[in-house]
């Protein structure tokens, strides 16, 4: 399966914001699948970090 390319993924993502949306709600919108995507692919690369290791960490704050 080809991969989506970045204007297609942009595209869909205006389509699914509703018809007044502001500047900003489409720069939020598109930040955030940016950073999920980005995420994924890390997790997919393995470049993750374990959840005992994160709970760990938090529990020292």
């Amino acid at each position: 399966m080809a991969a989506i390319s970045t204007k297609q993924r942009v595209l869909d993502v205006l389509k699914g914001l509703p018809e007044d949306a502001a500047l900003e709600d489409v720069i939020e919108r598109l930040c955030f699948v940016a950073k999920v995507e980005r995420g994924l692919a890390e997790a997919d690369k393995g470049q993750t970090i374990p959840h005992a290791d994160v709970k760990q960490g938090l529990s020292r704050g």
